[in-house]
């Protein structure tokens, strides 16, 4: 057996055990949100905003991993990462369970999906390809956000009352339809505009770490993932300083694509 025999094989072996426990957790909550719909526990807009999150959250991911190959980085799609399977990326707390918890809550959908793997050494220009790597999630995001939202105009104005005083109907299909536009837009906008709070290791901390003299560089990668505490502070404990920066916006892209 050839030594890329091995590794592949290993890395399957790797694989199958979050494979199969993603597949599990995934399979127990689409059970819980079908029974919750049908006894009336949970809102067929709650089922809408975690359909549409997932998938978001994914593409945020697969787009960090294509841009990091366009600069030379090929560790994602070694890994087999740049891939639309759902349970590639599927992390079950991240992407299910927590999600889940803070729109139940009534806070802003949050979550993440497994986390693309870069190796920031094997860029062609390490420290500016890093910066386009970073940014490429929310550049996604906010170009998913803008195709929703031009598909909701065009929406709002073919199906007639479709949406009044800022409430849109979901009680025929394709009023239903225009929920999900709407709130696909909003949920990219929100994954967006959260992922550029520089804070480590969320991505918009991209334009600070350039800034950074190289020296200190290798320090600060040892302590990035760290603040990850500062950033599930601010997400499960001030949930109303968030809601309000996720309000502006939500405002905002009403003006924009309501008209």
């Amino acid at each position: 057996m050839s030594l890329g025999d091995r590794w592949r094989r290993t890395r399957v072996q790797l694989q199958l055990p979050n494979i199969i426990i993603a597949a599990a957790v995934l399979g127990i909550v689409v059970l819980v949100l079908i029974l919750g719909v049908q006894r009336h526990y949970i809102g067929v807009s709650t089922v809408i905003l975690l359909a549409v999150f997932v998938p978001s959250v994914i593409l945020h991911e697969i787009s960090h991993g294509v841009v990091a190959l366009w600069c030379g980085d090929d560790t994602a799609k070694r890994a087999g990462r740049l891939t639309l399977n759902p349970l590639a990326h599927v992390d079950p707390l991240g992407s299910i369970v927590v999600p889940i918890l803070m729109v139940l809550s009534g806070g802003p959908a949050f979550g993440w999906a497994k986390p693309v793997p870069v190796n920031v050494g094997h860029l062609r220009h390490p420290r500016d390809q890093a910066v386009l790597v970073s940014l490429a999630g929310p550049a996604t995001n906010i170009i998913l956000a803008s195709i929703a939202g031009v598909v909701f105009n065009v929406l709002i104005r073919a199906v007639p009352h479709v949406m009044a005083f800022g409430q849109i109907y979901t009680d025929t299909p394709a009023n239903l339809v225009t929920q999900i536009a709407y709130d696909f837009g909003i949920i990219n906008v929100v994954i967006a505009v959260f992922n550029l709070i520089p804070i480590p290791p969320l991505d918009g901390s991209a334009l600070l770490e350039r800034l950074l003299p190289a020296s200190v560089l290798p320090q600060y990668y040892r302590m990035r993932f760290a603040f990850i505490v500062v950033v599930l502070l601010l997400v499960f404990f001030d949930q109303s300083a968030l809601s309000q920066i996720f309000d502006h916006f939500q405002t905002w892209y009403l003006d924009v694509f309501a008209r």
